[in-house]
């Protein structure tokens, strides 16, 4: 009997490559969709980038609703919760993201110890990690945690963090912390399974549109979606993942390092690679709501242990040049830039 995995968050970007990988390695995937309309798109999606659709079904779930989450675990060994909001324009009411990512997360942790699910993998990400320490000459490793009290702590970060938090916190009360394993990505990254291009490609859409004379001096921690799925993957069944966080991160690079990295593979287009100073950035913030969003990256950059993704897998993760042109590649392919 093939192994049942219920992935959550199936139609995103990391979530489809997961799919995909699981897949391939011979898994059986149950995807939740917010709406089943979703569901013969992404059968679609995944059969055209070589994944055997028979052993795939479908399952309408909502992050806060508790209704269908039982019946979605019968017959499952393994849960991956990769769903979670994630946007670019951070809402007034910082409510709107952390409640459904803490939310989501309890009633999908809960369902799945109820069902007796053998291992849970969930996706977290850097946010729960780099934000609100006092000290960024360090690196960070994964015994790190995101100061929620610090006012340098935006919505998104708290929301990674408090969901994370309250899966760890239900796992240990169950007595299975083992049981658990997270995924921790930095900004994700590569090929796009169709056009939607998940959230952090807009970076790489915005160095080849030719809107932009100069970059921002932003730094941040990049990781193919690829690596990423790989991860979680391995995760199911890793005696090393057990009860562990994994940081996801081939390393920290400022916009005017992936530029240059991707210019000689767009000669035809107009990719900036000079620095703006920082106050520019600052008066532009106020009129742009996506450069505001990431103001706070300005200054010293957040250096992450990424050690541990590639000891996972036993190779070095793709690096982030490779990622980035993948990335504009898939955009331009699929005409979104």
């Amino acid at each position: 009997m093939t192994d049942l995995v219920l992935l959550t968050g199936i139609s995103g970007f990391l979530g489809g490559h997961v799919a995909l990988a699981l897949l391939k390695a011979g898994y059986a995937v149950r995807g939740s969709v917010r709406t089943l309309d979703k569901a013969d798109k992404v059968r679609a999606t995944l059969a055209k980038a070589g994944a055997d659709v028979s052993r795939l079904d479908f399952v309408a779930l909502d992050l806060l609703d508790d209704k269908g989450w039982d019946a979605a675990m019968a017959g499952v060994r393994f849960l991956q919760h990769t769903a979670s909001p994630f946007v670019l324009e951070i809402p007034k009411d910082p409510n709107e993201l952390i409640r459904p990512a803490v939310d989501g997360t309890r009633r999908a942790i809960e369902a799945a110890l109820r069902a007796q699910v053998e291992r849970v993998v969930l996706t977290s990400s850097i946010a729960a990690i780099q934000y609100g320490h006092e000290d960024y000459a360090r690196v960070l490793t994964e015994a790190d945690w995101t100061n929620v009290e610090s006012l340098k702590t935006g919505a998104y970060a708290k929301s990674k963090t408090l969901a994370e938090k309250a899966a760890w916190e239900l796992m240990d009360k169950a007595g299975r912390h083992d049981d658990l394993a997270v995924i921790n990505p930095a900004a994700i990254l590569g090929p796009l399974l169709d056009e939607d291009p998940g959230t952090s490609a807009a970076l790489v859409s915005r160095l080849l549109d030719g809107k932009l004379p100069a970059v921002p001096k932003l730094g941040m921690s990049i990781v193919d979606v690829r690596d990423v799925a790989a991860l979680h993957v391995d995760a199911m069944t890793n005696p090393a993942a057990a009860g562990q966080r994994c940081i996801a991160s081939e390393g920290t690079y400022r916009m005017a390092d992936l530029a240059r990295a991707m210019k000689p593979a767009f000669p035809d287009r107009r990719i900036p690679t000079a620095e703006l100073p920082n106050v520019v950035v600052r008066v532009a913030a106020l009129f742009d709501r996506d450069i505001a969003g990431n103001i706070h990256e300005l200054g010293a950059l957040k250096r992450l242990d990424g050690h541990r993704g590639s000891e996972r897998l036993g190779r070095p993760l793709i690096t982030a040049a490779d990622s980035a042109i993948a990335t504009g590649k898939s955009l331009i392919e699929h005409r979104l830039v």
